[in-house]
C-alpha cells in the first residue's frame, strides 16, 4: 500500500521525497505549484508499506501504479529525484511531461556504499518512547517528521525500513540518457551530498539554488520556485510543440 497526499486541480506534479523522508516534507512547496499535485510517501517510508527488495526500479514501479492517467511533471529530492529519473525512462507506463531532481547524490565511494549495506542489514532501532523514534526519524531523514514513526509490540521505531538503504548508487548518467522528458538537475548551493561542482560536471544546465543546503524544499519552500517554473515551461512546451 502506498500512502497518497493529493491537492489541487490543472497539470498535475508527482512529488517523491528522499531516503527516510515522507510526502510532508513537500507542504511548502505545494503552494507554488499552478496546478494540481500529488506526493506520495515511498515504499518503506512513513505510512506505505515496506518492499521486499529495494531498487529505483522498484520504488517507480510503486509510484507508478498510483500516478493516474495523462502526462504529468515529476519532481524528486535526492533517492526520489533518481525514482523520478526512472519514472520519466517511460518503462513504467507513466507519461512524463517533463522531470526535474533536486539533490540527487551523483558521487559514491565504496566505503559510503559499504556503510549503506550495513545499515540495511541492521534491524530496526526501537525507542521506549514515540519522542525517542521521532529524534531518530528526523535524524535519518535530515528533517523532523510529524509521519516518521511506526509502534511495535516492543516500543516505537523510525518507520523507515532500513533496508531500502541497500537500494544502491544510482546511474544517474545511464537514467539520464533513458529520458523521454526534459530533464533538469538541481542542487543547493551548500549541499554537502551533491557540490554544485558535482552537479555541473553532470549536466552543464544544472541549477545552483543560493542560499540552501541538501533539503532546500524544507530549510526554504520558496528556493523550489525556479525548478517548478522550469518544470511549467516544459510542460507547455511538450504540450504545444512548435510548429503545431
Amino acid at each position: 500500500m502506498i500512502h497518497v497526499e493529493r491537492g489541487g486541480s490543472g497539470p498535475l506534479l508527482v512529488l517523491l521525497h528522499g531516503l527516510g523522508a515522507t510526502a510532508e516534507v513537500w507542504r511548502g512547496v505545494t503552494p507554488h505549484w499552478p496546478g494540481s499535485w500529488l506526493a506520495v510517501d515511498l515504499p518503506g517510508h512513513g505510512r506505505s508499506t515496506p518492499l521486499e527488495r529495494y531498487s529505483f526500479g522498484s520504488f517507480a514501479a510503486a509510484v507508478a501504479a498510483v500516478v493516474p492517467p495523462g502526462p504529468v511533471a515529476v519532481l524528486g529530492h535526492s533517492l526520489g529525484g533518481a525514482v523520478a529519473l526512472a519514472l520519466a525512462s517511460g518503462w513504467f507506463a507513466v507519461e512524463v511531461a517533463a522531470v526535474a531532481g533536486v539533490g540527487v547524490k551523483l558521487r559514491w565511494s565504496a566505503d559510503e556504499l559499504a556503510r549503506a549495506r550495513a545499515v540495511a542489514g541492521r534491524p530496526a532501532k526501537v525507542f521506549p518512547t514515540p519522542d525517542e523514534a521521532a529524534g531518530w526519524a528526523a535524524r535519518l531523514a535530515g528533517v523532523p517528521l510529524a509521519h516518521g514513526v511506526a509502534e511495535t509490540p516492543g516500543g516505537w521505531r523510525a518507520a523507515l525500513d532500513p533496508a531500502a538503504f541497500g537500494v544502491g548508487a544510482p546511474d544517474v548518467a545511464g537514467l539520464l540518457a533513458a529520458s523521454r522528458a526534459p530533464v533538469l538537475l538541481a542542487t543547493g548551493e551548500t549541499d554537502p551530498l551533491c557540490p554544485p561542482g558535482d552537479l555541473l560536471a553532470a549536466t552543464p544546465g544544472g541549477m545552483v539554488l543560493a542560499g540552501v543546503g541538501h533539503n532546500a524544499h524544507v530549510e526554504q519552500p520558496e528556493s523550489i520556485r525556479p525548478v517548478l517554473e522550469r518544470l511549467v515551461t516544459e510542460w507547455d512546451a511538450s504540450r504545444h510543440p512548435v510548429g503545431c
